[in-house]
């Protein structure tokens, strides 16, 4: 039977994601509706990074049915742990990625954020066909070419979607970017708006444009962001260690 004491610290843990939640979605309408936009096709992604499987099921009950992570170690195993929620949780692997992680990943990710080279395509590829699963890709664009970020230079960004296109398993699925932190969000995203375009003009089921997070969300939603990753804004400052139980 669960203490008194545990079942009293969940309870204050599902009201402090319930509202912190709440207050995200309601940025998002806000962001939404000063574009113009519906904000029903704005997908929030809660990034879970560090944070235990226990707020996944807590954010799970409240309705997140998206759920981001950035390393392979954590996420399979909270992907494992919530593998009996229902209804079914969608995973996205939003961090970078060796590609020696990649059977791991498709194992359980639905979508992958950061394909930025070739030969991540290919480990993906094979592991998607070993997984008999199907992976949406999204290619990670670099927004100021700076190293230790990832991503691909946007002239690059035609012949890694031709690459996915080509393998059986994945799927084009759109684009990803991080703002610099040396300059407005807005002027950054606006960059990703025309190699955006260029894809979908290639690849019109590539859809998808993930960007901005929890200090940038407006701007991304202005510049036309379809998915929105956001952490510190729903679940406070992360726990100094993993905790994947």
């Amino acid at each position: 039977m669960e203490a008194r004491e545990d079942r009293e610290a969940r309870e204050a843990r599902r009201a402090f994601l319930a509202g912190r939640l709440a207050a995200v979605r309601e940025r998002i309408a806000d962001a939404a509706r000063a574009a113009g936009r519906d904000h029903t096709g704005i997908t929030l992604i809660t990034v879970t990074k560090t944070w235990p499987a226990e707020d996944v099921r807590l954010l799970a009950g409240l309705g997140v049915r998206d759920v981001g992570e950035n390393q392979d170690q954590q996420a399979s195993a909270k992907a494992a742990a919530c593998a009996g929620l229902a209804p079914a949780l969608s995973w996205h692997f939003i961090g970078q990625l060796q590609s020696n992680k990649a059977p791991s990943v498709a194992r359980y990710a639905d979508m992958v954020h950061s394909v930025d080279r070739a030969s991540l395509v290919s480990a993906l590829g094979k592991a998607a066909e070993r997984a008999e699963r199907e992976l949406r890709c999204l290619i990670q664009v670099s927004l100021d070419a700076a190293a230790g970020r990832g991503g691909a230079h946007p002239d690059e960004v035609p012949r890694l979607a031709a690459l996915i296109a080509g393998r059986p398993g994945l799927t084009v699925a759109g684009v990803m970017a991080v703002a610099p932190p040396q300059e407005p969000a807005a002027e950054a995203f606006a960059r990703l708006r025309p190699v955006r375009e260029r894809l979908l003009g290639e690849h019109p089921g590539a859809v998808v444009m993930s960007a901005g997070m929890s200090g940038d969300l407006e701007a991304a939603i202005a510049a036309g962001a379809t998915h929105v990753r956001v952490g510190s804004a729903i679940l406070g400052h992360r726990p100094p260690a993993p905790l994947p139980h």
